[in-house]
């Protein structure tokens, strides 16, 4: 078998666990075995860490697949994919690694599965170096589900770090193929909306705090829009542990969502928690793309299995966006070019990412 191996070098470009989160998930979807070297070489503890584990162990089952190599700290796995099937399946980090990463491999594969599936995903809800989860809620789901799918994801509890502790239920059922995206226009900015929380032993003064911080930075630069940033206590019933934060998210005419959030932590000012937020949100909206950076990479895998071309416009393209497209165009058929948007406006960094999709079908349906 080991002659039809893809080998992916998992220390290029970005360096982290994005390659062994969409080498896995293509690797599941296009029945192709693969070896995975030096893991996570760019980072400062290389080798995989419990989250990454529990993401190549829920790949591994939802397809029956044979993994080795896969143990905390390891830098090379191998693993033989199945036929990918639904149902039930749990993935526990038992740590605060983050369950929105788990979901960014799994949720590929589902959608060519036999039958719908339900993930319960545990560990961490807003975890640092991850999207929170409520910007999978808030800005990826509405955005991705442009792809011709849906997906229904229930937060159980919150965690925080660093115990984690946090489940958000994903039900999902699976499509014959999914339909190419065009997001090229951007429209007007028409609302901006958001949350500040606060869980655990934190008062609700410091949400509201990060909330009217954010407000006041953002009039700056927005003067005439009305802005709604909620200050929320989480339920102690749905929540474990202690943690705070903000996502605020700007809506435009045409239907894009761009945002911008922080987390709190012991010893940071809350005022300057919310003014990140807001300062990412800005400078999300400054390049005139339809996508804000952290949704820029996560399409990319979407896109390669779409039938037809996709288009994308978003700001300066990231290291995690360039590490997607590499590992797609070596693992799948499609292709991608990235071009300077011709715009009106010189001074505007911005960028068209068209895809001609591979067309994967589920063979199931």
């Amino acid at each position: 078998m080991d002659g039809d191996r893809v080998e992916i070098d998992g220390g290029v470009m970005e360096g982290g666990g994005q390659i062994l989160r969409v080498s896995m998930a293509l690797s599941c979807l296009l029945g192709l075995p693969v070896r995975v070297r030096r893991i996570r070489a760019g980072r400062s503890q290389p080798g995989l860490r419990p989250q990454h584990l529990s993401g190549l162990e829920i790949v591994r089952d939802l397809c029956n697949g044979k993994l080795n190599g896969g143990e905390i700290g390891s830098t090379e796995i191998t693993f033989t994919p199945g036929k990918i099937k639904g149902g039930t399946h749990i993935a526990d980090t038992k740590t605060a690694g983050s369950v929105c990463l788990l979901m960014q491999v799994a949720m590929p594969c589902v959608l060519f599965a036999a039958s719908p599936s339900e993930l319960h995903l545990k560990g961490g809800t807003n975890a640092e170096m991850a999207p929170q989860i409520d910007y999978t809620v808030m800005v990826f789901k509405p955005i991705v589900e442009k792809f011709n799918f849906t997906f229904n994801c229930d937060i159980k509890r919150r965690g925080y770090y660093p115990q984690g502790g946090g489940e958000v239920v994903v039900q999902m059922s699976p499509v014959k193929e999914l339909s190419p995206i065009n997001l090229t226009e951007r429209g007007t900015v028409t609302k901006i909306y958001g949350r500040a929380f606060v869980a655990g032993a934190l008062p609700i003064k410091l949400a509201k705090d990060m909330s009217a911080a954010a407000v006041r930075c953002i009039r700056r630069e927005i003067r005439d829009l009305y802005i709604n940033i909620q200050p929320v206590r989480e339920p102690d019933d749905q929540a474990v542990g202690t943690g705070s934060g903000i996502i605020i998210v700007a809506e435009t005419s045409t239907g894009c969502l761009l945002a911008g959030s922080s987390l709190g932590k012991r010893g940071k000012n809350s005022d300057k928690v919310g003014i990140e937020a807001a300062e990412m949100l800005l400078q999300n909206l400054k390049h005139g793309g339809t996508v804000d950076e952290s949704l820029q990479d996560q399409l990319i895998i979407f896109m390669a299995l779409a039938k037809g071309v996709s288009r994308v416009k978003s700001g300066p393209i990231t290291l995690h966006t360039q590490t997607a497209i590499h590992f797609a165009e070596q693992l799948t058929k499609a292709k991608f070019t990235v071009t300077k948007s011709e715009e009106e406006d010189p001074s505007n960094d911005t960028y068209i990412i068209e895809c001609q999709g591979m067309g994967m079908t589920n063979p199931n349906l």
